[in-house]
């Protein structure tokens, strides 16, 4: 007997259902989400590998593993990231921005893995446009096998006759199950396409790549429980007039979040930059106020950037306040601390201020270099090429010690810096060899350090 279709309301936002349709959503408080979804009456199969048998529980102390237990990506910034490669039978989520790269970054993985099977599913190309994709791109695979398909049960059935070393779907969104009758895309349909994958993977040991849409605010398009159910999510960011790009894990149940893998987009492909600092510092500029260099840190790499701000006279009756790659409330925060404990009169003129290369930095300790940055355009006298910057700043005027400060100072002095001003609240300090190291304590006295 054919059960028979259900019929639900699913947030297309969070992924709640309703045996109704309703304007608000109780569960993310966003209106007009609710989109109605047939489920058909068929159950999906226990497993989605045909012939696979069932396993049984078993003892952690008799569970073996070894070392090949991970699968390198071909590339060395990616392997860094999952913690030295993809875990056998692990589900990972990658996500970013329509043309940011991600199908770039897949097939590049793809071609990267020499004599071992990859099966690399388009359910948005086509074979002759990944082909053509694939020219451009390092790295030769004669055993990458590309298959242009949306039915789930089909990709399925074709990864258990090639049993692939790795299994890469792009996207996650254009996939649809015959159980469901919804449209691919919806809720749904991503959900149990996802759980099909995660049954497949765990079931098969082949580790399965899932590239995945944004919404327009920056979140991973699909219901939550998506990201609960991969072991990674590694999120792709950069921006669209730049040509750098930062590969963030959010999650990671085998490794690190606390790393980054920097990539430049070029028309060969992504190229992998192991040295950030010579990208984001140009030292063969000219000397000019209104720059200033400042030692960060994002996840556990410590490299150089670029500060660079304009302070001039308000041409109309209100200040312009403005700020690329830096919190704006955080700039405010800071202006108001000068004008308040240092006395300089900011509050009529304009501030602009961008961080050199398009990234975006949220590290408290370049707060120094802002402040200073934002002191020499204000008082058109340049700051010294070889001086860096980390130090954070507090709202009495204090200049307070940050985080890994070693680590800061040794990659100022592998860059050829001669001083680095920290906080001159730091205990037991480390001399670093070929570097000066300047503390202070106050703003006062950063501006006497600086443009006495």
């Amino acid at each position: 007997m054919t059960a028979k279709n259900k019929t639900t309301y699913v947030c297309q936002n969070c992924g709640a259902d309703s045996a109704k349709w309703i304007g608000h959503c109780p569960s993310c408080g966003e209106w007009n989400t609710y989109r109605e979804e047939i489920i058909a009456g068929v159950q999906p199969s226990a497993s989605p590998i045909p012939g696979a048998a069932k396993r049984k529980p078993e003892l952690l102390s008799g569970i073996e593993i070894n070392d090949n237990e991970r699968l390198s990506t071909g590339l060395k910034e990616v392997d860094r990231i999952l913690g030295g490669g993809l875990v056998k039978g692990s589900l990972i989520l990658m996500g970013g921005e329509p043309g940011i790269g991600k199908s770039t970054l897949a097939l590049q993985i793809a071609l990267a893995q020499k004599d071992k099977n990859v099966l690399y599913v388009s359910g948005e190309e086509s074979e002759g446009q990944v082909k053509l994709r694939a020219r451009r791109l390092p790295g030769e695979n004669n055993k990458c096998f590309i298959y242009n398909e949306t039915e789930l049960e089909s990709i399925i059935s074709q990864a258990s006759v090639l049993n692939p070393d790795i299994l890469i779907v792009d996207s996650v969104q254009t996939l649809q199950s015959t159980i469901l009758e919804s449209s691919a895309g919806s809720v749904s349909q991503v959900r149990e396409c996802a759980a099909m994958l995660l049954r497949y993977a765990k079931q098969s040991d082949v580790p399965v790549i899932l590239i995945g849409h944004i919404t327009k605010d920056g979140s991973l398009a699909g219901p939550k429980v998506l990201e609960h159910i991969v072991d990674a999510v590694l999120q792709f960011e950069g921006d669209g007039n730049h040509l750098f790009r930062i590969l963030r894990p959010i999650k990671n149940r085998f490794g690190s979040t606390a790393e980054i893998g920097i990539f430049e987009m070029e028309t060969g492909g992504l190229k992998e930059i192991t040295n950030p600092s010579e990208l984001f510092i140009n030292r063969d500029r000219e000397l000019s106020s209104g720059t200033a260099i400042a030692a960060t840190i994002d996840g556990m790499r410590p490299f150089l950037i670029e500060i660079q701000a304009l302070v001039s006279s308000a041409v109309y009756g209100t200040p312009q306040r403005s700020s690329t790659g830096f919190d704006i409330r955080r700039l405010n925060m800071l202006l108001a601390v000068l004008e308040k404990r240092a006395g300089f009169r900011l509050g009529v003129k304009d501030v602009f201020m961008n961080i050199a290369g398009g990234i975006k930095v949220s590290d408290p300790a370049i707060d120094l270099a802002v402040v200073s940055s934002i002191l020499s355009s204000n008082l058109d006298a340049p700051i010294e090429k070889d001086i860096a910057f980390a130090a954070e700043i507090g709202l009495s005027g204090e200049i307070r010690p940050v985080a890994r400060i070693d680590q800061r100072i040794l990659e100022a002095s592998r860059m050829g810096f001669k001083t680095i001003v920290v906080s001159g609240y730091h205990r037991n300090l480390k001399e670093q060899p070929g570097i000066n190291i300047r503390a202070v304590n106050k703003i006062e006295g950063l501006v006497r350090l600086l443009f006495a």
